[in-house]
């Protein structure tokens, strides 16, 4: 797919891949392995402020939550675009959406939604094959956060 067409495709005003979040401890952005690039864990973060922190059902709404895994999702576009280059992959494979949530919250699929919706705008030349959301599994001062595989 051409590096242009996806770019056109994510045009949203306010999103610029010039000022992408750097990694929070001793790991990279983005590991490439033969012809598979991981990309690491990317938060909800614009102009290096964390957006959406706290707890779905409690602090934070459903609605921020699927703002939180777009924005989320900006962040894995902008890392692929830097390290990889938008003319080099076929296709995203996969996405883990990770949060936190009160006990009584059971709506991660429409926060995943999120992540989802914005990574299928890019129409790159295969569609996004797999996604997960564990819920409750992550430390307690987490905030939405979203992991990506591309090929």
């Amino acid at each position: 797919m051409e590096k242009n067409t996806i770019l056109n495709n994510l045009q949203i005003p306010g999103i610029e891949f010039d000022n992408l979040p750097k990694p929070g401890g001793s790991y990279v952005a983005v590991n490439i392995r033969g012809n598979i690039a991981y990309v690491a864990i990317q938060f909800p973060i614009k102009d290096g402020r964390f957006f959406f922190t706290g707890r779905f059902g409690e602090s934070v709404t459903t609605e921020e939550g699927y703002e939180a895994a777009r924005l989320a999702a900006m962040n894995v576009l902008g890392q692929i675009n830097k390290f990889v280059g938008f003319d080099n992959i076929i296709g995203l494979n996969h996405a883990d959406i990770y949060y936190r949530a009160s006990e009584e919250w059971d709506d991660g699929p429409r926060v995943a939604n999120g992540a989802s919706t914005r990574l299928m705008t890019t129409r790159t030349a295969s569609p996004m094959r797999s996604r997960a959301s564990p819920t409750r599994s992550v430390p307690s001062n987490s905030r939405t956060i979203g992991r990506f595989t591309t090929g």
